[in-house]
């Protein structure tokens, strides 16, 4: 029997447990016409399930070691590109596919979640949903909400794109190996209306006004006309002393509009 042990160096920790697989499985409600795209398959725990769907299914593998489990589920609904996932053209790949949705399913390496994430993103493939398994830690950061300590520029930065909601969390002991934190499932459902305002200017006022996390709004944006950021933040009965982390996206958006 072929065996693998998981390389530290590319962030492997297997899915091991079946009741977990099937929870994140049950939660993906896709009929045969839709594509999903994994990412990270590993050893095909997670995809064997995906593909009980009947959907047609394009996973991603940066590991050739892991050919021998992965080979043999290829068929005609299912392939397997080994590849890393931020060097690949996902665009090209995925232009013949018929496909009503397109959903994203990953276990995802933690210290490359967000830059993955973002890539998706700037893909502009009109994704319907995204669930991914990712850090406990950076589940919370991404779902947070004002006034919490995880409340960050990339909290808001997501949420102008996707509704995020934390589904479920998963225990260490649910890897093989072991990981040293604990994980959760988070899914990304696709805003039906975007924010009404200028992106650029949107996500450049929320990174400098979270680069110095513990600093005033006013200090963070030392570099803005701060009066008539200061006249929004009175229409909210918030005033020069707040925080970044007690603006809620509203307020953010109304201040993008008006500078």
């Amino acid at each position: 029997m072929f065996f693998m042990k998981a390389k530290k160096s590319l962030g492997q920790n297997f899915l091991i447990d079946n009741e977990i697989i099937t929870k994140i499985s049950e939660n993906i409600n896709v009929c045969k016409d839709d594509l999903i795209i994994e990412i990270g398959p590993g050893k095909g725990a997670l995809t064997k399930k995906l593909k009980e769907k009947g959907c047609q299914l394009l996973c991603y593998e940066i590991d050739t070691d892991l050919k021998p489990y992965l080979n043999k589920l290829e068929d005609d609904k299912t392939k397997i590109i080994y590849n890393d996932i931020l060097k690949s053209d996902i665009t090209k790949d995925i232009k013949n596919y018929q496909r009503k949705h397109l959903y994203v399913v990953g276990n995802l390496p933690y210290y490359i979640t967000t830059p993955i994430i973002k890539y998706l993103i700037n893909l502009n493939l009109d994704i319907d949903e995204m669930y991914f398994m990712v850090q406990k830690e950076v589940a919370e950061r991404f779902t947070s909400l004002p006034h919490s300590k995880n409340y960050s520029s990339i909290t808001l930065y997501l949420n102008y794109y996707f509704d995020i909601e934390l589904l479920f969390n998963v225990s260490k002991k649910c890897f093989e190996p072991v990981p040293k934190v604990e994980s959760a499932v988070i899914k990304f459902s696709k805003r039906l209306e975007l924010p009404k305002v200028n992106k650029d200017i949107y996500f450049k006022l929320i990174e400098d006004s979270f680069k110095m996390k513990r600093k005033t709004l006013k200090n963070n944006l030392n570099n803005y006309d701060f009066t008539k950021i200061e006249s929004i933040l009175k229409k909210y009965n918030l005033n020069e002393l707040v925080r970044a982390e007690d603006l809620s996206e509203e307020v953010f958006i109304d201040i993008a509009n008006n500078l």
